[in-house]
């Protein structure tokens, strides 16, 4: 008998539980853990039960076990957002070919040359070319907002190399809708994926997807005609250009489902890390000082490149992400028998890592609860102690560009402006963390009052016009 059929106790009513993790899902997490041990079981309405560890001894089977026992749980809360095709749900050989694909787009090296897009597009939100006003003094600002129209446009320069014109305008307004459309319900619950004359949410989805994929599209089939290396800087030119190990290229349907995963995954995640690191910082005066202090030190000119080097902003970074992961839950479905922990599992259960347990484990996080970023400058983290962007053969391919654009972002918005915390948030409980698409992030947006900015005569894309 697998664990999930009976060798591990399972929670009773199901959809009372379900409820219960959506409302705050590290709370249940954790109490799920206090109540049945690790590793526990969790059922998932419409997905199914899986078998969660939050220990480093069980985070480490788990990204150890053979490749070929590991497929993506299907279905899948998020495959109406990244398409069937996607190399987050892709199995066996095609997820091979998939990741050889997009790994060299998302290679150290190659991610270096976009460090002035990203801070140019920091400087385009400062001074009102973004989502919202310029941050003058006594400006409110709503971080979350401010954070995705940063992160958006970083993503949409490095996939397709928009610039500043209609092209970019159009993709930011398809990609908004399209991402509003789904909805934590149509994540969670599939029995709500169904048309009502064109009028239900799911209907309202799909007509946002279809935008999106049409413009797509029409980039795909433009630059075809083109020629693949007319924009040798991003990363779509370099899909086109590149083939696989048989030398085949790869189709424009699959081609579509990737851009639009790198699309979703590639800004909501870091304008998440981005929120909390603000916050965070806000919410500690003496670690926010040490930071700008090492910021002051590197200088006002110091090249972004060399910004996202700094030993202490690095670890202001990783602390968020212990503390915060983007994504919460890794989960992988097995095609043989397996153990974890002990606990003996079979071909077609699940089984996952509970990032934030794994992060607050005590054993390897004193303190846990503190943000404390000096723990990353006292030691190195193993990959089963540390994973916000997952582990294994299925890690995060784009946590390079993640990592690189949040410390740019976060050290640019620091030296060019001091914050404050809104009244509501200067004060009382962390808030809640919940699904947003593909990411977990706090219920409503952050917000703060500009105290002070300093203006910024350098290039911008707009500046440049």
């Amino acid at each position: 008998m697998s664990s999930i059929d009976g060798g591990l106790r399972g929670p009773r009513p199901m959809m009372l539980h379900a409820l219960a993790a959506g409302v705050d899902f590290e709370r249940y997490f954790r109490w799920r853990r206090e109540r049945d041990g690790d590793p526990f079981v969790v059922r998932f309405p419409g997905f199914g039960g899986a078998v969660f560890t939050g220990t480093s001894a069980g985070a480490g089977e788990i990204f150890r076990a053979p490749v070929e026992l590991l497929t993506p749980p299907l279905p899948n809360p998020i495959e109406p957002l990244v398409g069937a095709a996607s190399l987050i749900l892709a199995r066996d050989e095609r997820h091979r070919r998939g990741r050889a694909l997009l790994t060299p787009a998302f290679h150290r090296s190659r991610i270096a040359h976009y460090a002035n897009v990203v801070r140019d597009s920091t400087h385009d939100e400062l001074n009102g070319f973004g989502a919202g006003p310029a941050w003058l003094s006594g400006t409110r600002v709503d971080a979350r907002i401010a954070a995705r129209a940063i992160t958006l446009r970083v993503i949409l320069e490095v996939l397709f190399g928009t610039g500043s014109g209609s092209r970019r305008v159009e993709y930011t307004a398809a990609v908004v809708r399209f991402l509003n459309a789904f909805s934590g319900p149509l994540m969670l619950l599939p029995a709500l994926r169904h048309s009502a004359f064109g009028y239900a949410p799911w209907d309202r989805f799909l007509v946002a997807r279809d935008r999106l994929d049409e413009l797509i599209d029409a980039e795909i089939a433009a630059r075809r005609t083109a020629g693949a290396d007319a924009r040798d800087n991003d990363v779509l030119s370099m899909l086109l250009a590149t083939r696989y190990a048989d030398g085949s290229a790869i189709d424009d349907a699959d081609l579509r489902d990737q851009l639009r995963t790198l699309l979703v995954a590639g800004h909501e995640t870091t304008a998440t890390s981005l929120v909390w690191a603000l916050y965070r910082l806000h919410r500690h005066p003496e670690t926010l000082a040490r930071l700008r202090t090492e910021l002051a030190d590197a200088g006002p000119d110091t090249d972004p490149l060399e910004l996202s080097r700094l030993p202490y902003l690095d670890a202001v970074c990783q602390e968020t992400l212990r503390l915060h992961p983007p994504v919460p839950i890794v989960l992988r479905r097995l095609t043989g028998p397996f153990a974890l922990r002990g606990v003996a599992m079979d071909a077609g259960d699940t089984m996952g890592v509970a990032v934030p347990l794994l992060h607050s484990d005590p054993r390897v996080w004193p303190d846990a609860a503190r943000f404390r970023p000096e723990r990353f400058l006292d030691r190195r983290y193993g990959p089963a102690e540390f994973a916000p962007y997952g582990g294994g053969h299925r890690r995060c391919v784009g946590s390079t560009l993640a990592d690189f654009e949040l410390r740019i972002v976060l050290a640019t918005l620091l030296m060019r402006t001091e914050l404050a915390l809104t009244r509501h948030y200067s004060r009382g409980r962390i808030p809640l963390s919940v699904p947003h698409n593909i990411a977990t992030g706090p219920r409503a947006g952050i917000t703060f009052n500009v105290v002070s900015h300093q203006g910024h005569s350098g290039d911008s894309y707009h500046n440049a016009m």
